[in-house]
């Protein structure tokens, strides 16, 4: 896992973890990565200051420190949290997959049978979608998906 630093064309600052680089530079080339205050997709890496951590005070020269834990409580709470809402949403949905944006209108437009669906869309898609009055939203990462 890799955390960057990111801007979009506006300036607005944000941080996005990743499998890896190349993750993201797929990602960014498809115009998955939006800003989360515009969501613009013009995405690019900004500056970021590296994490330098260091040993305890307390430590003794040349004794090795205990290792820091990869997640904390809290991180693990919400990462179960995401996993759990995850699996109500898959269970209580039906997958559309790439047909999301015309499934989705015909049932906004009563041509289809109401309910609830899940599948995929482009950003302008979702936003031409949200423009026609059609209320959808984005599921969340599962972190596995991370890692």
């Amino acid at each position: 896992m890799i955390k960057f630093a990111l801007a979009c064309e506006k300036g607005h600052e944000f941080e996005s973890w990743f499998p890896d680089g190349p993750a993201y530079d797929k990602q960014a080339k498809r115009g998955l990565i939006g800003c989360p205050e515009c969501g613009s997709t013009q995405v690019s890496k900004a500056v970021m200051a590296p994490a330098v951590v260091s040993r305890p005070q307390s430590a003794k020269p040349g004794a090795a420190a205990p290792p820091a834990p990869l997640i904390d409580e809290r991180q693990r709470a919400v990462r179960e949290t995401m996993r759990a809402l995850r699996r109500e949403i898959e269970a209580n949905t039906d997958d559309v997959g790439a047909k999301f944006p015309e499934v989705a209108r015909a049932i906004h437009a009563g041509e289809a049978p109401e309910r609830a669906i899940r599948g995929q869309a482009k950003q302008d898609e979702v936003k031409a979608l949200l423009e026609e009055g059609v209320d959808v939203m984005p599921m969340p990462f599962a972190p596995e998906e991370f890692n």
